[in-house]
């Protein structure tokens, strides 16, 4: 990886981008001298590697079948409410234990109590009402649809119709949006019902403290961060206000939070998803996902999110979704949960090497955990993983200058997190952004023959290096050493974006109180067996089930 600068994230805003770009030159040239200096084979006989070849080699690969069992979920009913998941929720209703005008009423005493939203909250959605009561009408007449009454959280780069949807930013001014993105669409015709608006960094990439929102909280620790950039998601899961949660992830902005704040989160396979009616940060990198607290709750979410919706130019062949929601449906079995058969790999170089000692425990008690389950266990390290995190680099920022060049007469009204990034982003040239993008399909190729070379199902690996950052300084801690917390938040994270591989992001235990995640990666298309994985985790261990307040 080549240094770069990072700046103090609790500054003031920068009146305008010249103010800038003298230090963006220099935080970036040396990311762009060392890609300069091993340029891609010229054509004719050159590979290929086109940037629309990248979604191409996504949609040519093959969905294997799941090596790994589902296990049986345990529901419960018996429980408050607000700490039913998706599924226990579904339980109850089916069971006549509650309905959803009941839990409505439960969580929305809630929502009005600051010390548990944190700065999650940014609206409350018309509807809810009605909806909850059409809801209670479908569980009674047997109409039922498979997320009848679910209540679901937004980010606020989401559009939902009717909603104040301004991607955490003063430059969107009041807007509202016109119409549901697809996600937020198939969400409610399966039932669920979208309630509230939760915080998002500016365009997803901004600092901590917010210009316009201020900071959301971590239920863990009100002193901290819950990380980002779905941060109001990530603190309306854990503070137990929603049971679902709608986020996106360009550079691990589900997984960290998911990590930081006890919870799970999946990082689709690019494309899976699609990002229509999405404000984009990064359109090669821009995932859509849920969140939740458990993986089981992920997989129903999922497959009713997955497919194309013939707006989204990089969506997944409809038949390639299909056997991915096959396999999602798949009900558990009752056998004890089993990984024999299963080979995992373990990272031996990158992901472990900016890590804190409590953070690397937990990882290798959870790859204990499986290896005690019957999986082989062998080593596996991605390609080039220093070069591909200066490819992230170049690639997010450059995107992220393009699509806010029209408001840079606006500049001043950023935070200081999205001004240094748009201004990074106007340095590089065409030639070296598209080097970058060019480099994701070779990139690409070698992770897969990774995987095959070793005969791996799903590469696990350490969340994110350190606990939660505190508010105070943005920074993070390292085995007693403080660093700025975005040398460290998408270090594990940002390749896959990059490679467009599925991630899933699963409690993995405690440092000195504090969450940390491990993470789970697989093939294209593998999104299933990633939850699975992490399902099996979950149905073997209760380190997803604890809660910040005890």
């Amino acid at each position: 990886m080549t240094t770069t600068d990072y700046p103090d994230l609790t500054a003031a805003s920068a009146t305008t981008v010249d103010d800038l770009l003298p230090q963006a030159h220099a935080d970036m040239e040396p990311l762009l001298e060392a890609g300069r200096r091993t340029p891609l084979a010229p054509v004719p006989d050159g590979p290929a590697c086109e940037p629309a070849h990248s979604t191409a080699l996504l949609a040519a690969s093959p969905v294997l079948a799941s090596p790994i069992e589902v296990p049986a979920h345990t529901v419960r009913t018996d429980a408050p409410v607000h700490e039913l998941g998706v599924l226990d929720l579904l339980a109850a209703y089916r069971s006549g234990a509650t309905t959803p005008t009941d839990a409505l009423d439960a969580l929305r005493a809630r929502w009005s109590d600051p010390e548990l939203s944190g700065g999650a909250i940014l609206a409350v959605i018309d509807g809810a009402d009605d909806a909850a009561a059409d809801s209670d009408r479908r569980w009674s007449d047997g109409t039922a649809r498979p997320l009848e009454g679910i209540f679901f959280a937004v980010k606020d780069i989401i559009d939902v119709a009717g909603a104040p949807v301004t991607a955490g930013s003063r430059t969107t001014g009041d807007r509202i949006a016109a119409t549901d993105a697809t996600v937020v669409a198939r969400l409610r015709a399966a039932g669920a019902i979208p309630v509230l608006m939760t915080a998002t960094t500016e365009f997803a990439c901004g600092a901590p403290h917010n210009a316009r929102y201020g900071a959301v909280t971590n239920p863990w620790d009100r002193d901290r961060w819950t990380g980002g950039s779905s941060t109001g998601s990530a603190g309306a899961l854990a503070a137990r206000l929603v049971p679902l949660a709608l986020g996106t992830d360009t550079g691990g902005s589900i997984r960290v939070p998911s990590a930081l704040c006890n919870l799970t989160g999946i990082k689709p396979t690019y494309g899976l998803v699609p990002r229509t009616g999405v404000a984009s940060l990064s359109w090669t990198l821009d995932h859509i996902g849920p969140m939740a607290r458990s993986a089981a709750d992920l997989r129903i979410a999922l497959e009713v999110l997955a497919g194309p919706d013939g707006y989204d130019p990089a969506a997944v062949p409809d038949d390639t979704a299909q056997q991915v929601r096959d396999g999602l449906v798949a009900a558990g079995t009752a056998a004890a949960p089993s990984l024999a058969g299963v080979r995992l790999g373990v990272p031996t170089t990158w992901f472990t090497e900016l890590c804190d000692a409590g953070v690397l425990a937990a990882w290798e008690t959870v790859v204990d955990t499986f290896r005690n389950l019957g999986a082989e266990i062998v080593p596996v390290d991605i390609p080039d993983a220093h070069r591909l995190h200066d490819d992230v680099t170049i690639v997010m920022t450059c995107e992220l200058a393009s699509n806010q060049e029209g408001a840079l007469e606006k500049f001043a009204l950023y935070d200081i997190g999205t001004q240094v990034r748009i201004a990074r982003g106007l340095v590089p040239s065409a030639v070296d952004y598209l080097r970058s993008v060019r480099r994701r399909t070779l990139a690409q190729q070698e992770a897969i023959r990774a995987f095959d070379t070793a005969g791996i199902d799903v590469l696990v690996t350490p969340g994110i290096g350190a606990t939660a950052a505190r508010l105070s300084d943005v920074t993070m801690e390292i085995d007693r050493v403080r660093y700025p917390m975005q040398s460290i938040v998408g270090r594990n994270t940002g390749l896959f974006d990059y490679l467009g591989l599925p991630a899933v992001m699963a409690p993995a235990g405690f440092s000195d109180g504090m969450p940390v995640g491990v993470q789970l990666v697989g093939r294209p298309w593998a999104d299933d067996t990633c939850l699975r994985l992490a399902q099996v985790l979950q149905s073997v261990t209760d380190v997803h089930n604890h809660r910040s307040d005890g």
